[in-house]
């Protein structure tokens, strides 16, 4: 095979190959192992191929492309900015899209080799033009010039050519084309950002963090909703954190969230202002940031107690996450009957709203009603308890009825919220007391699908891993669900016939 590979790039070489060759070629490359290609290749085929995409025929290009592909990724990285700088450089500027992404992509994968990167840094044409691939119009292509991008600001060498060079000048001149494209440089300059201190320093120095910030508390109602996306973001690094918080970012976030009173266009950006303060809860102290931001707590009770759909799914979501953790949990726990009055609502949601608000409903119950084993004190479980009961006047029913429903999503949200408790000693105890539960349990046949038997094996696997379920279970149900678990989720159950003489 690798006889016949080197055989037809001998051809193409010559520009003896017709598209039907140069589709057997395709084929060919694909089933040749790497280091047999890697041994045989020489300049002139790779330059043939290159060659062939200068053609205006789309199916041509499309067939170079895939051959190239596969070549190229069996080339050591230096070897491919040495002797194919060129080529790539022109594949840059080629009006097909997949050419572009195919050299775009090969930067990406020759900065992530130590010995390569530095014959990238030595070519501003090659970075200048992978900059104005972020004003491209196909999204592909700006995808994957930023995650080029990125991993070239990976290295102190690669941030200084990125931003102190006239490059920075490239990538402020490529943010005026559009406001997609701007946003799109954002995106860029948070992902490096995210990186380290001495990343975000450089991305700060540029000037292009302050732009950002400035569209975020600036009057466009869109542009906020946009860009509080990539404050989030962000936020998700203890460094991005303590740069907003030194910066004063934090503090007029929740000005703005106070101020939305007043703003008649605020249900714009509000969802997004939320949800920042509830990431920044999780990944910081949601106690700290509920105490120093209260008007973020109020907002989240405000938008749950709504009528709005979306606002009550953003609400629900971040209560989900603000109660991930015990210390969430015991904050949620302090605003008392409120709190308790608002589960149930969710528990009404949960059952009678939209399929999609319903599934956010459930995932949020989840999150909030799960204890760890470590974590499970008297106080904690008793919390979990009364919470549960706050759900519904029957929380197990409602849960169970979802459960039997005929769309997979909803079933194995129910499951999942049955998962939650499952370690729990009083969710144990109810299950036990409630006819037919355990026997749901255990039965393989309500289960139509992947996700469904997956779901049901997760409950059976937190239940039998319980160090207090053979106590409160009995022996019999204990071993039936370590059988379960032992059989593993996909277990059929074979069926044994005897053949009667005579029958038909």
């Amino acid at each position: 095979m690798a006889e016949a590979v080197v055989e037809l790039l001998e051809r193409a070489a010559r520009r003896e190959l017709p598209l039907e060759e140069l589709r057997a070629l395709r084929l060919a490359v694909q089933a040749v192992p790497p280091a047999a290609l890697r041994a045989r290749l020489s300049d002139d085929h790779l330059g043939a191929l290159f060659a062939l995409l200068s053609v205006n025929d789309r199916e041509q290009v499309s067939a170079c492309v895939s051959i190239l592909e596969r070549l190229l990724q069996a080339l050591d990285p230096l070897y491919v900015i040495q002797n194919l700088r060129a080529e790539l450089q022109k594949g840059l500027f080629h009006p097909d899209d997949s050419v572009k992404i195919l050299t775009i992509s090969q930067v990406g994968r020759i900065v992530e080799n130590s010995d390569a990167i530095t014959e990238i840094l030595n070519s501003p044409e090659l970075l200048r033009q992978i900059i104005n691939c972020i004003g491209g119009e196909k999204i592909a292509v700006a995808k994957e010039a930023i995650k080029s991008l990125a991993r070239i600001a990976q290295t102190q060498d690669g941030l200084e050519a990125l931003f102190v060079s006239n490059l920075l000048s490239d990538l402020k001149n490529v943010m005026a084309t559009n406001d997609v494209v701007r946003y799109r440089v954002y995106e860029l300059i948070v992902e490096i950002s995210s990186v380290s201190p001495d990343s975000l320093n450089y991305c700060a120095n540029s000037g292009l963090i302050s732009e950002l910030i400035g569209e975020l508390t600036g009057d466009d109602v869109l542009v906020r909703a946009t860009c509080i996306e990539m404050v989030t973001s962000l936020a998700h690094t203890p460094h991005g954190r303590q740069y907003l918080a030194q910066q004063g970012i934090i503090d007029k976030i929740s000005n703005i969230i106070v101020g939305a009173e007043s703003d008649p266009f605020s249900g714009f950006y509000l969802p997004g202002f939320v949800k920042f303060f509830g990431n920044l809860a999780v990944v910081d102290s949601p106690q700290q940031i509920c105490e120093r931001y209260p008007v973020f707590m109020e907002k989240v009770f405000e938008m749950a107690e709504s009528h709005d759909p979306t606002m009550i799914g953003v609400a629900v979501d971040t209560l989900g996450i603000l109660g991930s953790n015990v210390e969430g949990k015991q904050v949620l726990q302090k605003t008392r009957s409120r709190f308790q009055n608002l589960l149930n609502r969710i528990g009404h949601q949960a059952k009678n709203a939209p399929t999609e608000l319903r599934l956010r409903c459930l995932d949020a119950i989840s999150s909030l009603l799960y204890l760890p084993p470590e974590q499970q004190t008297e106080d904690l479980l008793r919390m979990t308890e009364s919470w549960f009961t706050s759900l519904s006047s029957q929380p197990l029913e409602l849960f169970r009825s979802i459960s039997t429903q005929p769309f997979p999503d909803l079933h194995c949200g129910a499951l999942r919220v049955f998962t939650a408790i499952a370690n729990q000693p009083w969710a144990q105890k109810l299950m036990l007391d409630t006819p037919g539960f355990v026997e749901y349990i255990v039965d393989r046949s309500v289960e139509p699908d992947k996700a469904s038997k997956d779901a049901k094996y997760e409950l059976v696997k937190a239940l039998a891993n319980s160090k207090t379920i053979a106590e409160i279970f009995g022996n019999q149900y204990y071993l039936r669900l370590r059988a379960y678990l032992r059989e593993g989720p996909y277990y059929v159950k074979a069926v044994s016939t005897t053949a009667v003489e005579g029958a038909e």
